[in-house]
């Protein structure tokens, strides 16, 4: 009788050995994340600086963003590049270029 249970026993264990989880490969899903209003992206970057952030590394990216504002709205573009300009060339004046760059953005 031992012997019948443990047979069974190791007959249950190599079935489950055998059948296992499933080892196929999991299925990868893409997800596209929208692409960020380039105009909340700059009402984002100054609402810091009116809030008193420093100018840090993104001013190397004032360019390309005021080129991408420039493509959605020709004369916020042409506001946001000046203004950015002023910051990048004097950091110590963000805080109120930013103020006023938001009033007309």
């Amino acid at each position: 009788m031992s012997r019948a249970i443990l047979a069974a026993a190791f007959l249950a264990v190599a079935c489950a050995w055998f059948v296992g989880c499933d080892t196929g490969a999991p299925q990868v899903k893409t997800i596209d994340a929208p692409a960020m209003d380039p105009v909340q992206e700059a009402k984002n970057i100054l609402t810091n600086y009116s809030n008193g952030s420093p100018v840090t590394s993104e001013a190397a990216g004032f360019d390309n963003l005021a080129k991408r504002v420039k493509e959605k709205d020709a004369a916020k573009g042409e506001v946001l590049e000046k203004g950015l300009n002023d910051i990048k060339a004097n950091p110590a004046s963000a805080k109120s270029v930013a103020a006023e760059l938001l009033k007309k953005l």
